[in-house]
């Protein structure tokens, strides 16, 4: 069963309280990717930066008892085999300044290149961030453009200094959009290789959206705050809009600041977020659906320890499997959660990481498209996986990663549990370099 609000709510309040006594910050995600540091005065006018990440993955799943795979039984973007190797991302960008025009303007370009959800079914590479932000104006700077909207921290985190390879499964279900196209269909569980069980013709949302942003970070004492509220289409990478309806997301985040900089600066955060929105459906326009994602976390790094806490809850838009995008346009309710930490092992290159997650989907499940639909629960699907990993260090830019998830499900519906039955542990070991 999902857990009660309030019992999450202790749990991120009491990480909080043993972490309070130690001074620490974290990263700040709006300012490192919405506007430029200026070095000696000012900021570099082109700065060409990317990162490469190449890995292994091997599932060792059962299948069902007609011998067939689901989504969660195969290495992704493709879903046809157990195992993959796979340069999973490849992208190059630039940023920087109008300096010396205007020093207050800085823009953001990103491209991607890998073999992942953003570029599945494409032409091989996809603009993933496009942005101008203007600073004119003090407690309220202005971003426009395609970029990462504000919310949850593995999605609005770099993602090359994730310290996992793969999501949490409430990231990937909940917050990871998918889009189902008219011409999608759903596939039944089959057997590998040459599944193919990604049956979305669209490229996934990664996290980002089309619009504008205000957005700023105050300090107060030895305290930074920062807000961000942003109006998008709601459509993902796409840079038009398919309907008049946009999303609202709204973030907040309070951080104990003593010194540091960068992605991997040591601190404590805490912090909360909301998006509301509405989706049509590509099969049926006349129909929409609502789609409502709300969280709340913590995040302490102050080597040689880092730990963090998130929970997420989400109605309608439930993600039902790669292989279902039919099932998409439901009134669902879902809800997980996740607790991890590292240790860094003290004067060597190493680091020792260990996460838990669960995620439960399809609470009071409703289907909203023809038939009429009926408020009849079921479908409740459960999710839960410890991660061990391991991460080590060649320099401040390359880095290895290895990991192995244990993982369980189970549903209420027979259908559904004969599925993920079977579900069992996968290895994932990936290299990171950044230029």
């Amino acid at each position: 069963m999902i857990p009660s609000k309030r019992k999450i709510a202790l749990m991120i309040a009491g990480i909080a309280g043993c972490l309070m006594t130690q001074s620490a910050y974290s990263a700040n995600w709006l300012m490192l990717q919405g506007t430029e540091e200026a070095k000696q005065g000012q900021a570099p006018r082109a700065h060409v930066w990317g990162f490469i990440q190449a890995q292994y993955q091997y599932d060792n799943s059962d299948p069902n008892a007609n011998g067939g795979y689901n989504p969660p039984k195969l290495i992704g973007p493709n879903l046809d085999d157990q195992s993959a190797f796979n340069v999973n991302r490849a992208r190059i960008g630039v940023r920087g300044t109008g300096f010396p025009l205007d020093s207050k303007v800085n823009y953001f370009i990103l491209t991607e290149f890998g073999n992942n959800g953003i570029t599945y079914g494409d032409d091989g590479k996809h603009l993933t961030d496009a942005s101008v932000t203007l600073n004119h104006i003090p407690g309220a700077r202005v971003r426009m453009g395609l970029f990462k909207y504000p919310g949850a921290e593995e999605g609005l985190q770099a993602i090359h200094v994730f310290d996992y390879i793969n999501f949490t499964t409430v990231t990937n279900q909940l917050l990871l959009e998918r889009f189902p196209q008219a011409t999608d269909s759903n596939q039944p569980a089959s057997p590998t290789p040459d599944a193919d069980m990604n049956q979305f013709s669209r490229s996934v949302g990664a996290f980002r959206d089309v619009g504008i942003q205000i957005f700023d970070t105050f300090k107060v004492s030895n305290w930074e705050h920062s807000y961000a509220l942003m109006a998008g289409n709601g459509n993902g990478l796409n840079y038009g809009d398919n309907d008049d309806n946009k999303d609202i997301y709204a973030y907040w985040s309070s951080e104990l600041v003593f010194g540091g900089k960068g992605g991997r600066r040591e601190g404590m955060k805490l912090f909360a977020w909301h998006q509301d929105g509405k989706r049509t459906n590509a099969a049926d326009r006349t129909q929409e659906q609502d789609r409502t994602r709300t969280g709340a976390g913590i995040k302490y790094l102050k080597r040689p320890f880092r730990a963090s806490a998130e929970y997420m809850q989400g109605k309608g838009m439930i993600f039902q499997g790669q292989h279902r995008p039919v099932h998409m346009f439901n009134d669902g309710e879902a809800a997980g959660y996740y607790v991890e930490g590292g240790w860094y092992i003290p004067n060597t290159k190493w680091e020792i990481d260990l996460r838990y997650d669960s995620y439960t989907r399809d609470e009071n499940f409703v289907n909203p498209t023809p038939p009429p639909p009926s408020s009849a629960p079921g479908d409740e699907s459960t999710f839960d996986t410890i991660t061990v990993g391991t991460q080590y260090h060649f320099n401040k830019k390359t880095r290895v990663n290895a990991e192995y998830a244990s993982r369980d499900a189970e549903s209420d519906t027979t259908a559904i549990n004969n599925n993920v039955k079977g579900i069992d542990g996968r290895f994932a070991i990936q290299v990171t370099h950044i230029f």
